[in-house]
């Protein structure tokens, strides 16, 4: 199996090649910017050291920048369970999308049938484990919204492209907006570091908490993201860290 891309090299990539076991995650990303032409010339542009390994176009077109035994400039700071830059261990894909602060919008379904095509080829070839398919927000979930609660993980996860719950949905949505106890957050929170979450608290515990359980919400509740945890998103959480198991 193949997919067929454009070349469009970006020179941002460390130049020494990865072994081919060392690719461990996949990482979807928006593009984030107003117009997909200005994206493209940020992701090929020396001066802005960022790239990712492909670019999908509003078209559904799939662009090769990197490839892939090259560790492209995707991530940044980032970690998910025992791993720390993740960009070592990843391949990027770029999904053009003005993104929160450009009138961000829903995915085209060209864009997100090359994503499945390209994605489903990427698992494949790299034996990907499907709790490795994630989202910039979550490895990332203090300083990246990406991308976002308008990308279809849940459409996607019936491919085995990332993860979704397997709860009932018409029970879960009655424990919408239900408040739990102080414990019940803490337990909320010991499921999101067994899923993978970095629990960043520190001095800046309150805001962090509700970064992350924004984050948490763009992937797993997208229809109410408040970063209030709430009894829907206990039981979403629980059912994902048992399943993980």
């Amino acid at each position: 199996m193949s997919i067929n891309t454009t070349l469009n090299y970006s020179p941002n990539f460390d130049k020494k090649k990865r072994k081919f076991k060392q690719i461990k995650f996949i990482i979807f990303h928006y593009t984030g910017m107003k117009s997909e032409k200005d994206a493209i010339q940020r992701l090929t542009n020396i001066k802005s050291k960022v790239s990712s390994h492909y670019l999908i176009k509003n078209n559904g077109e799939i662009v090769t920048l990197v490839p892939e035994l090259y560790v492209s400039w995707h991530a940044g700071i980032s970690s998910w369970q025992n791993y720390n830059f993740i960009n070592k261990h990843s391949i990027g894909i770029e999904i053009s999308n003005p993104g929160h602060n450009n009138k961000y919008k829903k995915f085209s379904k060209k864009q997100i049938h090359s994503l499945l095509k390209l994605s489903k080829y990427l698992i494949k070839k790299y034996k990907i484990k499907i709790k490795f398919v994630l989202g910039h927000s979550d490895i990332a979930p203090y300083r990246k919204k990406d991308p976002g609660e308008k990308f279809p993980w849940k459409y996607l996860s019936k491919s085995k492209v990332g993860l979704w719950h397997n709860l009932n949905e018409k029970k879960l949505f009655k424990t919408k907006e239900i408040k739990v106890d102080k414990y019940d957050k803490i337990d909320f929170l010991k499921n999101l570091r067994k899923i993978g979450y970095s629990i960043e608290l520190n001095k800046y515990k309150n805001k962090n908490i509700k970064l992350l359980t924004k984050a948490f919400q763009r992937r797993f509740r997208q229809d109410l993201v408040n970063g209030i945890i709430d009894k829907e998103c206990l039981l979403i959480s629980k059912n994902l860290a048992k399943n993980l198991k």
